[in-house]
């Protein structure tokens, strides 16, 4: 008894500092706030609308998440990833050998295509026609066929993905390019096309397809007599067709992890359709 009376202020203290952390000086104070889960993914701007349409569907599926998409190109997401500034990233490529040390997730294929607007009569353009017109050894619409109007040849900014397939495909240089106008995201090169009778670009097959479908003036040439469109990036036999991946500096874990894979899963296929991407066979 004399042990107990001994220990009975300090059982008080504590019982004190219980109800104080269980409760609080004013009444409610939980013992641990619930924190959210935040992801922030950035980069490509061609799967940004994509994925911001998955982050709601998750949002949405997940209570007390939230996920932050921003747009910048696909370098952007990786060098953000690598710098910790972001937990994924967005690359419409695949990794480079300089890049293996990344950990990468494929949710989705597209392929790029040339655009033209709809008032241009060409039909189809030679893989040498599109290189001597983006280097500048054609410069007039007439010399393939068309009406006799200079050529307005828009290019993509460099850090963009679409820049890296489009060089590496006609096996051209950044420099050898005479560009009139340079554009950053898919958006903003068929706004510039539809907006220019005489310009030519190269973009998003899938962003083309859907931005076509709901009346903007552009149409997309086939390439080596293969029509661009979703079916045939579906079927693999466009020539210039790329993985839509999501990086992260090493294996995924915990709400990244879950994430990734519900934007790899059969709940977001329909999401991936409505983009007019290819989505992958699970």
């Amino acid at each position: 008894m004399a042990a107990l009376t001994f220990l009975r202020p300090f059982l008080s203290l504590s019982l004190l500092v219980g109800f104080l952390c269980l409760f609080g000086p004013f009444g409610v104070w939980p013992l641990a706030q619930a924190q959210e889960g935040n992801l922030v993914i950035t980069g490509s701007s061609t799967m940004a609308p994509l994925l911001l349409e998955i982050g709601k569907r998750f949002e949405t599926r997940h209570p007390g998440t939230r996920i932050d998409v921003q747009t910048g190109g696909s370098s952007r997401g990786i060098a953000d990833v690598v710098n910790g500034l972001a937990d994924i990233g967005m690359a419409s490529r695949t990794l480079n050998p300089q890049e293996k040390h990344l950990h990468g997730a494929v949710v989705a294929r597209d392929g790029i295509g040339m655009i033209l607007h709809t008032s241009n009569p060409i039909q189809e353009l030679t893989n040498p026609q599109i290189v001597d017109i983006y280097t500048g050894r054609i410069r007039n619409w007439q010399q393939v066929g068309g009406h006799d109007a200079p050529i307005t040849v828009v290019n993509k900014a460099q850090g963009r993905s679409t820049l890296e397939l489009f060089v590496q495909y006609f096996k051209l240089s950044n420099r050898d390019i005479q560009a009139h106008v340079v554009i950053g995201d898919n958006e903003q090169g068929i706004k510039t096309v539809a907006g220019n009778p005489n310009a030519i670009g190269y973009v998003s097959i899938g962003t083309a397809q859907y931005d076509a479908s709901h009346g903007i003036p552009i149409h997309l040439l086939p390439l080596q007599h293969i029509p661009a469109s979703v079916e045939t990036v579906r079927a693999g036999t466009f020539p210039l067709s790329r993985p839509l991946t999501l990086i992260t500096k090493s294996s995924p874990t915990g709400l990244t992890k879950t994430f990734i894979h519900f934007a790899q899963s059969p709940e977001v296929h329909d999401l991936i359709l409505q983009q007019y991407f290819v989505p992958l066979q699970n």
